[in-house]
């Protein structure tokens, strides 16, 4: 057959079709997820092709999920708690590089699915559970309004804490008190120095004008900020304050813009 600048045309097209062609993902959210209620899922460069809004509201169970692992107990303060494991990958990085400067990272909280969050969060609103300032919502509170911004000066509404998601942890301790004297400081001052070189970043800074939303400053709960990054810009995009519900309290989410003010309410620096 001859060879006309027609033919050699054609081949080049079909070459460059071939290219293109989108290889599998092998960081996929999409397996063992709760997919009841499933929006479209966003298109936007992700690591994460398979992220949908079931996944963002904590709507799967991590013991069963492919990307989760369960923490052995020498990273954490109990065991049955779980990460995903890329996360704990960078995790387990940063322990080992603290460890050989005689800081004990000890994780205390990792993910936490919708249901658990619920308990939390029912907890507090009925009562059962005296916040740490002491208020008791229940007595002490009369509006539904009052009662879930009482409980948001430190808990997430479930389908809305950063802790669904398997990138967020809290270490060492739950007051901020802790890590400002003695060896709570040490740590605190070594993630500040080190945990960004590892992918980590505070969630929840101190209030202020460059944070002027959201949950009071956590020094505990620290994100990673590849993936956590990732899953807040597809919160921005596709979770509405009219999608929380199933929890006592919901009816409050769209008046106090739950998703504009607290999912959306953290530090700058842990976006890209």
């Amino acid at each position: 057959m001859k060879i006309t600048p027609l033919v050699i045309f054609g081949l080049l097209l079909l070459s460059s079709a071939c290219k293109d062609d989108p290889k599998p993902n092998n960081n996929s959210l999409n397996s063992e997820v709760n997919t009841s209620n499933k929006n479209p899922k966003v298109k936007m460069e992700t690591h994460l092709k398979n992220l949908d809004t079931d996944y963002c509201m904590g709507r799967f169970e991590p013991k069963v999920h492919p990307d989760f692992d369960l923490i052995p107990i020498q990273y954490a303060d109990r065991e049955g708690m779980y990460l995903r494991k890329d996360v704990f990958i960078a995790f387990r990085k940063m322990f080992d590089a603290a460890k050989k400067e005689d800081i004990n990272l000890q994780i205390r909280s990792a993910t936490r699915n919708f249901n658990y969050q619920k308990g939390i969060w029912e907890r507090k609103w009925t009562g059962t559970t005296i916040l740490s300032d002491g208020t008791n919502v229940a007595k002490d509170l009369s509006t539904s309004k009052e009662k879930a911004l009482k409980i948001l000066e430190y808990s997430s509404m479930p389908g809305t804490s950063r802790h669904h998601w398997g990138t967020d942890i809290d270490l060492n301790a739950f007051s901020n008190s802790y890590f400002e004297n003695g060896e709570g400081k040490l740590i605190y001052d070594w993630l500040l120095k080190n945990a960004a070189s590892h992918g980590f970043c505070q969630a929840y800074t101190a209030k202020g004008s460059n944070r002027p939303h959201g949950y009071n400053e956590e020094k505990w709960h620290w994100t990673y900020k590849p993936l956590g990054s990732e899953i807040t810009a597809f919160a921005k995009e596709n979770l509405k304050n009219k999608m929380i519900s199933g929890f006592e309290g919901a009816e409050t989410a769209e008046e106090i813009d739950v998703v504009g003010k607290y999912v959306l309410g953290i530090n700058s620096g842990c976006n890209y």
